[in-house]
């Protein structure tokens, strides 16, 4: 049984994707530029989420958040509260050992300008579907975004109107895995001030209170 819950290496569903990823093999040889599956233990309780893999973060390196900031905030983040071990280098061979966490992409494809369209995040969907159901310890979803946190929802069933996304924001949705709230780690939004390291650590500080509660 495949576990990985990504398409298959030269996925046809998102003709746009599809393209931009035979760009990308040509362009740079040396990449992954395929599907990125998702990387921790399925028996984790607690799944990331984030859009989508970055041209030279996760689509080089073949990891979720490998090969850019917003991996070096996420996985310093996971160090700090327990849900990872050994030190992460930006390479998915550096050792980096997740506990009791997974994480993925609700668009596991790079997109151009990394943004994903609405008809490429629902064709992807599915495989999301996929891998929460396989989790059968899931307890929490920490949705990285405003798009994650749509995609989440839509992926349990759940209507977006009726569960606002905000930073920090804890939803008991019913029946289903809490969904936990964040601001995408991204470099802009450091940058912009939009997301602190301090805020960051507060989501994650509440994750580990509400497991290990």
């Amino acid at each position: 049984m495949k576990l990985d819950f990504a398409p298959s290496r030269d996925c046809g569903l998102c003709p746009r994707l599809a393209g931009f990823r035979n760009q990308n093999r040509s362009a740079y040889p040396d990449f992954f530029n395929a599907p990125v599956p998702a990387f921790g233990p399925l028996d984790a309780r607690l799944l990331i989420v984030g859009l989508a893999p970055g041209l030279k973060g996760a689509n080089q390196t073949g990891r979720p958040f490998t090969g850019d900031f917003a991996g070096d905030l996420l996985y310093a983040t996971l160090g700090k509260y327990g849900f990872a071990t050994g030190q992460y280098d930006q390479r998915p061979d550096d050792g980096l050992t997740l506990m009791d966490c997974r994480v993925t992409n609700g668009v596991r494809c790079v997109p151009p300008q990394n943004k994903p369209v609405g008809a490429e995040i629902n064709a992807c969907r599915p495989f999301l579907e996929q891998e929460i159901a396989a989790m059968s310890k899931l307890e929490i979803i920490v949705a990285l975004g405003g798009i994650s946190h749509g995609t989440v929802l839509g992926a349990l069933g759940q209507r977006k109107a009726a569960w606002k996304f905000a930073h920090a924001a804890l939803h008991k949705l019913p029946d289903a895995p809490l969904l936990v709230d964040s601001y995408h780690c991204s470099r802009y939004n450091t940058n912009t001030g939009r997301l602190t390291e301090d805020m960051f650590h507060d989501v994650f500080r509440a994750v580990r209170a509400t497991l290990d509660g």
